[in-house]
């Protein structure tokens, strides 16, 4: 077992709180929970990551430790509920809109480069670990996107749910009834004049306010840019010197009514078409989730697992696709692209700025988007290549991509091995794209000088989700399942908010060790347990349950 750092109590074995790791370390956790349990301001915070900081230097896979965290550093929401892939879901149900495979291409780079909206808009944070069994279900009410003259290789015409580069946007949940798990801890306001904005830092990689709640001062950031450093006990004193110093800035609440009336208006329409999702936990070592997204009115669905593999390195956190984890898989049902699949692998991440205090997220290797079951005889795939930040200056958050076609009968498969642009042969190339993650992509067709913008991210910001009210939901739906937990952090009462954590997480064990003494199997109940094609497919369950949200009626 590993030594505990220097100042820090042994952890204890018959300890709950003290669970083995699958490297043979003790919680890091577990010493940290004594430094900030009375402590819960910013400082105290911060201390305690610099100490969990500490005890990940040298695990295999954090995200893979049974590590429980006081409720103190967590943000009040579900992990099911925060991690998902649809921040866009009008951009989602606009995949199948074209009758032409290129644009139907470029409608699922749109998607893509919009799915992570909460990771440049909001607040990247650390939810509750997600139990057993656990789900959640949502829906989006979204106007169906226009096109100039209705060509949809021209870039979408948006009208809601808009993003002002000059002033934070707003990222809320449009729940029927009761409010956000997060309402009072993530909501920015786009109008608010009680705090001017502030001029962006040279150390602000974002360009925009400094550091506070809606925009990722936490530890679990997502960043992505390994520069494969090797962190010596010097940084890490430096990292807990500049975080015990950081000042956090608390924004006003949400001053502005016409954005919330906004989100909630967006309802039952003749003009607008229903999104539906729903994700359970169906393994809890290591942690993952199946989630399935679909607009059947659109004839668009999607569906996998979703697991992460992250790791200390240097002074970054670096974020991986978990083993179960093979993507998106975006399927067509109907319509202009019936029987096509996208598939869309995603990039590894990071989170920088510690040493700073200001954290943020960067993005390094490549996505890959290839379309399969196409009937056009044209088989198209996309590259999307992340470029490595600088070691010195503010980052750019650059990319370029192209989209080219490709031979599935090849018996070599030579096209399997390209994962950058330049490993692409001119021939194959029928369009090329460039621009920022964050801000805009633009792409041209092969051999045309001209280009034309493919997405304004810029100008983006999260559509709100509508969620049943939580005395509606089931025992073990997220918001019902977390709900003392959540309210107590809202109230800042962190005590009891850790004793109601605790408790839910010492009954999941209980469960497991009843499971484990009649030799039985957890058993997914939305999801077949069979993963392997990281394809999950609903059970009847899930079938009814995407059902009900489907027909479900606002309040």
């Amino acid at each position: 077992m590993a030594q505990p750092s220097k100042g820090l109590p042994p952890p204890s074995d018959d300890d709950p709180a003290s669970q083995q790791l699958e490297n043979g370390d003790a919680d890091p956790a577990k010493a940290a929970v004594a430094i900030s349990e009375n402590d819960t301001s910013e400082g105290g915070k911060l201390k305690m990551i610099v100490q969990l900081v500490k005890r990940c230097l040298g695990v295999k896979d954090i995200a893979a430790m049974r590590l429980s965290l006081p409720a103190s550093l967590l943000e009040p929401m579900p992990n099911l509920e925060y991690w998902h892939y649809i921040d866009r879901p009008d951009l989602f149900a606009a995949i199948n809109d074209s009758a032409d495979p290129l644009e139907r291409m470029l409608a699922v780079l749109r998607y893509t480069f919009s799915k992570d909206l909460k990771f440049i808009r909001g607040k990247i944070c650390k939810p509750y670990n997600s139990v057993l069994g656990e789900h959640f279900r949502a829906h989006w009410n979204v106007a169906e996107i226009q096109y100039p003259d209705g060509f949809p290789a021209e870039p979408p015409i948006i009208t809601t749910h808009l993003h002002h580069p000059h002033g934070a946007s707003v990222i809320e949940d449009d729940e029927e009834d009761t409010p956000p798990p997060s309402s009072k801890a993530s909501v920015k306001s786009s109008t608010s004049n009680k705090k001017p904005k502030r001029k962006p830092s040279n150390h602000d990689p974002n360009g925009a306010v400094t550091p506070g709640p809606a925009h990722g001062s936490d530890f679990l950031s997502v960043s992505m840019a390994d520069k494969k450093m090797a962190a010596s006990a010097e940084d890490v004193s430096r990292l807990g010197e500049g975080l015990a110093e950081l000042k956090v800035e608390v924004e006003d609440e949400l001053d502005d009514p016409d954005e919330f009336q906004d989100a909630e208006d967006g309802g039952d329409d003749d003009d607008s078409v229903r999104v539906v999702f729903l994700t359970e936990q169906i393994s809890h070592h290591p942690p993952a989730s199946s989630y399935y997204f679909a607009c059947p009115e659109k004839g668009v669905e999607a569906a996998g697992v979703d697991q992460i593999s992250a790791k200390v390195s240097g002074t970054t956190v670096r974020i991986m696709p978990g083993s179960m984890n093979q993507g998106i898989f975006v399927s067509i049902t109907s319509g202009n692209g019936a029987g096509e699949q996208y598939h869309i692998t995603h990039p590894a991440a990071h989170v920088n700025g510690i040493l700073r205090g200001s954290f943020y997220a960067t993005m390094t290797d490549s996505t890959i988007i290839t379309c399969t079951g196409s009937k056009s005889g044209e088989h198209l795939r996309a590259i999307i290549e992340y470029k490595d930040e600088s070691w010195y200056g503010r980052p750019q958050f650059l990319l370029e991509g192209c989209v080219h076609t490709y031979d599935p009968d090849s018996p070599k498969k030579e096209w399997e091995g390209w994962t950058k642009v330049k490993h692409v042969p001119a021939k194959a190339v029928v369009a090329t794209f460039e621009g920022s993650w964050r801000k805009k992509v633009e792409w041209r067709a092969a051999g045309e000088k001209g280009s034309n913008v493919l997405i304004d991210i810029d100008a983006l910001s999260v559509v709100p989700k509508s969620v049943r009210p939580v005395s509606e939901q089931l025992p073990d739906e997220s918001r019902k399942l977390w709900d003392g937990v959540t309210s107590n952090l809202l109230s800042k009462n962190f005590g009891e908010a850790t004793k109601i954590k605790q408790a839910i997480e010492q009954r999941q064990r209980d469960i497991a060790a009843q499971r484990k003494a009649k030799n039985e199997e957890f058993v997914p109940t939305y999801f077949e347990a069979d993963i392997s094609s990281g394809k999950p497919a609903l059970t009847a369950a899930g079938k009814q349950a995407v059902q009900e949200e489907l027909k479900r009626q606002h309040s």
